[in-house]
């Protein structure tokens, strides 16, 4: 068996994120004035893994670019952030992914992406990857690069460290066999409803929609609830545990759950002696920072600037 490192490897995706902001989200067919309009860096992938470097974590990112501008301008970003782009490749005429984002005063949102040079990351391009993702104490993969490409992922890692599969964006089709490939598998309440088909969900019925994704075949299943904070249930423990969220005042909640993810990954890599229940707490709250700033990536908070007790 390979030795494991304490390297954070993602396998995922890199989107260029085009925001407006504006009062409230616009009705179907209707046109609204913005306030404002920002670009940046974005992507579940990417989020994930550079809220992990900025909390100190050595990472290693599996994903595709295209050969235009943005994808040239996204690979200095990620050697800024002090990621290693050594699997990270360039796909010959097809753009970048991107991401249009709309943002309402209350913080909430509306995305719609695409996948561009995301849909092009193969099989073979994690097969090329696989020492390095073996070696790897926690490996992340999302659902905006192919199903396939993620299975493989997971398979080839499946045995080794801690693999976090986080059901992002809220699937259509997904392959069961995922459930069973994975160490914890991690949904919002959207992503819950779309697999489990159980409507509305909250704290009120999250026992029996975590008893649902541990008959599916989840080892370990976290459900984040935004507010109401996070949840989560086991195999060796079906009891639903509720991990809540201190109230902040959320500007823009885009990519909040992605930095929940990646300073789960955090955690686990680097803080082992943690409880499961104790680094979700701490992952909360980092998330809970990056919603009170607007932007994406920009949100992300770095380990200098936060109180020495989450460390």
């Amino acid at each position: 068996m390979t030795e494991l490192t304490e390297k954070i490897v993602v396998v995922g995706s890199c989107m260029i994120d085009f925001i407006t902001y504006s009062s409230r989200l616009p009705k179907p067919g209707e046109t609204l004035e913005g306030s404002k309009f920002e670009q940046g860096f974005g992507g579940k992938g990417a989020n994930q893994c550079v809220t992990a470097a900025r909390l100190g974590a050595s990472t290693l990112f599996v994903t595709a670019l295209g050969s235009d501008a943005l994808g040239h301008d996204y690979m200095k970003k990620l050697k800024d952030e002090n990621v290693s782009t050594d699997e990270v490749l360039i796909k010959d005429k097809i753009h970048t992914g991107v991401a249009q984002i709309a943002v309402a005063e209350t913080g909430e949102n509306s995305i719609v992406i695409i996948k561009g040079a995301n849909g092009l990351l193969s099989k073979n391009d994690v097969k090329n990857a696989k020492e390095k993702i073996q070696a790897a104490s926690v490996l992340i993969c999302q659902l905006e690069i192919p199903m396939e490409t993620t299975l493989e992922a997971l398979k080839l890692y499946n045995g080794h460290g801690i693999s976090i599969m986080n059901a992002a964006p809220a699937p259509t089709d997904i392959d069961f066999d995922i459930f069973k490939l994975c160490d914890i598998f991690c949904v919002n309440e959207i992503e819950a409803e779309a697999i489990t088909g159980i409507k509305n969900v909250s704290l009120i019925n999250g026992q029996l929609v975590a008893d649902s994704f541990l008959a599916l075949g989840c080892d370990i299943i976290i459900i984040t609830l935004g507010a109401q904070g996070v949840i989560h249930a086991s195999q060796n423990d079906k009891r639903v545990v509720h991990a809540p969220v201190e109230p902040v005042k959320a500007v823009d909640t885009t990519g909040a759950g992605d930095a929940f993810i990646g300073a789960l990954a955090y955690y686990l890599a680097y803080h082992k002696n943690l409880s499961l229940n104790d680094c979700i707490v701490r992952a909360n709250k980092i998330a809970g920072y990056s919603v009170m700033k607007t932007g994406t990536q920009s949100s992300f908070p770095y380990k200098k600037d936060l109180p020495s007790e989450l460390f």
